[in-house]
């Protein structure tokens, strides 16, 4: 039996595995890959890693330029969100099943992972964060996502998404999140997904 068939396998009866924990550069960037999902193809989240990052690579150099200085690498995992930015390790997260959802398109997600840049700029510069400046530092990233959404093809769905947050309330553009409850809704929907 080949390594698919044992992993579909596992999948239908809800055995879990170790996650399939791969390592790439990029376009000049260390993606580490952690892949709780059988269902999803280590190749494909690399291929559309690169396509993001070749459409960054394209319409805005200086940003990969900087985003590469700013940054360590990025992890694609399950997560709670579409991206974080994780100052103490200096690392951009992509969530696994965001980037390989082709209801979302190259330029969403390459906005996501510039907002995430945004807060590594920040976070490299040394900036105190406080509350209120959480709320700036928010507006900044939607800011970087409308220029975005602007400048490339297909971006109407990011101009949209910038525009409606940053419409919001300062508490509601940086909203205190229970991480803990996200991770849990997650593990429920991975679940759901593995028929368990």
């Amino acid at each position: 039996m080949s390594d698919g068939l044992f992993d579909r396998l596992r999948a239908a009866l809800g055995v879990s595995t170790a996650p399939s924990r791969v390592r790439r550069t990029v376009r000049g960037i260390d993606v580490v890959l952690d892949n709780t999902r059988p269902d999803i193809a280590d190749d494909d989240v690399f291929a559309r890693m690169d396509e993001v990052l070749g459409m960054i690579e394209r319409y805005a150099p200086a940003k990969l330029r900087r985003l590469r200085r700013d940054i360590a690498g990025i992890d694609v995992k399950r997560f709670a969100c579409r991206g974080a930015f994780f100052g103490e390790t200096r690392r951009v997260l992509t969530e696994l099943t965001f980037i390989v959802n082709r209801d979302f398109g190259i330029a969403e997600i390459a906005s996501s992972l510039l907002h995430e840049g945004v807060h590594a700029r920040v976070a490299a510069a040394g900036v105190f964060r406080t509350q209120l400046s959480l709320a700036k530092e928010e507006r900044l990233c939607r800011a970087t996502e409308l220029w975005w959404g602007q400048t490339v093809p297909r971006g109407e769905k990011v101009v949209e998404r910038a525009l409606a947050t940053l419409e919001l309330a300062d508490r509601d553009v940086a909203p205190a999140v229970d991480w803990r409850e996200a991770a849990e809704r997650v593990a429920e929907v991975d679940r759901r997904a593995r028929g368990v």
